[in-house]
């Protein structure tokens, strides 16, 4: 399958972590850390993931966090990220100055430079012609920040305002298109700063201009490991939990599965999970979850069957975000219904992903996009102390320490599905046990014919989606009235951006006719093309 290339743009009491800033994560004991300030960039979040790739911890905070909750934090170099403002605007955001005299690195990147620039007495300046998408970059100087990279190369640019003059005592490395200044440096003051995004595909050198900033610059040790993610984490679960009892609402995705595993491997039969079967889920996939925990990994088990509870509580209910809050409402209260049958269970874990905790509305102005069940789903008068020793890592960190803590291999690349189940891919109607069947057998299909054709581990997410529609068709030489299913499959390196997939063409056509021959109040199978941004994986 050919896939275009895309640009990827994202030991405390739990009940502490539900009022606390959704951002404030905990970050690891024993290892190196480079803090991100988020000035509103479409990839702040992925500046962080770069720098976790390269072997050191990174957190998002947003820009006005202040200069004492960086220093708390110790790190060993800063990074400034994009953002949309012009630096002139009035209501622009702004550097805090004492963060240049932290005595650590600082790497201003987009925006993050022309601050820099304008702060310290460069010149920046509205440019007559904006520079977006690639550019061709020329260093003059490679200086310690371009040390190892061509001369001539191609980067990628979104920027309006342009550093004309660099500030006094800073060497200008670079330029490109429309960018005078597209990189400088002042080594004695440990400030840096390139126009172009480093972080983003379309940027060669890109991982390489980080990797110096990391490793030549601030002299981070690249320890950030899931191997050590592990151990971190265990020693976080034991001093929060200490000999109390553990509940863990277990999907059986591998967010939950790699949390469950983590916290049995850190307090062992501490821990019951607790499988509520709420009729949302794939076909199959409660007997799989419960013969792999029950019976595989010897993990205490209970199974809830609450299809009813849930479907009675859903029923006339068809706007998304109502959907969401119901049913992990539901959730907590299944769980406290448990846990009131195990003696002094008051902890409860989440498999709750850094991306989750962003998506949710995390850092300053930042949209909610969706309510995660297990983020902004929760209720007020919750009765648990949370454990989410996910909460700090991207997915592709949690598949790596679920293979660390020796998942099996189909359940670490089980592609992700959503906490509110097949509810929220009803769209736009009540899900009916009716609905959800009928969704439940297409999405059965979609999967069989993809894990057929090779290319389930190539895909982000691939699923169907069930919209409250009809359509005419015709069958037998009849008219018919059916049902329209969406095939959504994308192709992405962490949620934040998403590409929709290329699938082969007889692949589609294969899909859409044993969906159509094989249920009957399927009359029209469609495809969905479209990209995150604009749009969003899920389509509520």
């Amino acid at each position: 399958m050919t896939q275009r290339e895309h640009v990827v743009t994202s030991s405390t009491a739990a009940t502490e972590l539900v009022e606390e800033s959704p951002l404030d994560v905990a970050s690891p004991s024993a290892t190196d850390e480079v803090v991100v300030l988020d000035f509103g960039g479409q990839y702040s979040q992925l500046i962080a993931r770069r720098v976790r790739e390269c072997g050191v911890y990174s957190e998002l905070l947003p820009y006005h966090v202040g200069v004492e909750e960086v220093r708390r934090r110790r790190p060993k170099g800063l990074i400034l990220s994009g953002g949309p403002a012009s630096v002139y605007a009035d209501d622009a955001p702004r550097l805090e100055r004492e963060l240049l005299e932290l005595g650590i690195p600082v790497l201003g990147i987009c925006y993050g430079m022309q601050l820099l620039a304008r702060e310290l007495g460069g010149r920046v300046e509205a440019a007559e012609v904006g520079e977006f998408g690639r550019s061709d970059l020329t260093v003059t100087e490679h200086g310690r920040l371009l040390a190892g990279t061509p001369e001539q190369q191609t980067c990628w640019m979104s920027h309006r305002d342009t550093v004309f003059a660099p500030p006094p005592g800073f060497t200008a490395l670079a330029s490109s298109t429309a960018s005078p200044v597209a990189a400088l440096e002042s080594v004695e003051r440990g400030i840096y700063g390139i126009q172009f995004h480093p972080e983003v595909v379309h940027t060669p050198y890109g991982q390489h201009v980080l990797t110096t900033f990391l490793e030549d610059i601030c002299g981070c040790d690249r320890t950030w490991s899931a191997a050590n993610i592990v151990e971190d984490q265990i020693e976080r679960i034991r001093a929060q939990v200490g000999d109390g009892k553990v509940i863990c609402g277990l999907s059986g995705g591998v967010d939950s599965s790699v949390a469950a595993l983590l916290v049995h491997k850190a307090v062992g039969d501490q821990l019951t999970c607790v499988f509520v079967d709420h009729g949302l889920m794939r076909k199959n996939e409660g007997e799989q979850v419960i013969s792999a925990f029950r019976d595989h990994f010897k993990v205490p088990l209970v199974a809830v069957d609450a299809e009813e509870r849930f479907l009675a509580r859903l029923k006339g209910v068809t706007e998304p975000e109502a959907k969401r809050k119901i049913i992990g409402a539901e959730f907590i209260r299944v769980f406290e219904e448990e846990a009131a049958k195990l003696e002094g269970a008051r902890f409860l874990v989440q498999g709750t992903l850094y991306s989750d905790v962003i998506e949710s509305g995390g850092g300053t102005g930042a949209a909610t996009i969706k309510s995660h069940h297990n983020v902004g789903g929760l209720p007020d008068d919750l009765r648990f102390e949370l454990v989410e020793p996910l909460r700090s890592l991207f997915k592709d960190e949690v598949r790596a320490v679920g293979a660390e803590l020796g998942l099996p291999e189909r359940l670490v690349w089980r592609q992700p599905f959503p906490g509110p189940g097949l509810a929220i891919r009803v769209v736009g109607g009540e899900a009916t046990k009716e609905r959800l069947d009928l969704l439940r057998d297409a999405d059965a299909i979609l999967q069989d014919e993809i894990r057929k054709a090779g290319l389930y581990r190539e895909l982000w997410q691939s699923f169907c989606v069930l919209p409250d529609i009809r359509t005419v068709g015709v069958q037998g030489d009849e008219r018919t009235y059916g049902h329209v299913v969406v095939i959504r499959a994308v192709t992405s390196d962490d949620a934040m951006t998403a590409d929709w997939a290329r699938l082969p063409y007889d692949l589609l056509e294969q899909i859409a006719s044993r969906m159509i021959a094989e249920l009957r109040e399927v009359n029209r199978v469609v495809l969905d093309i479209t990209s995150k941004p604009p749009g969003t994986i899920e389509w509520e």
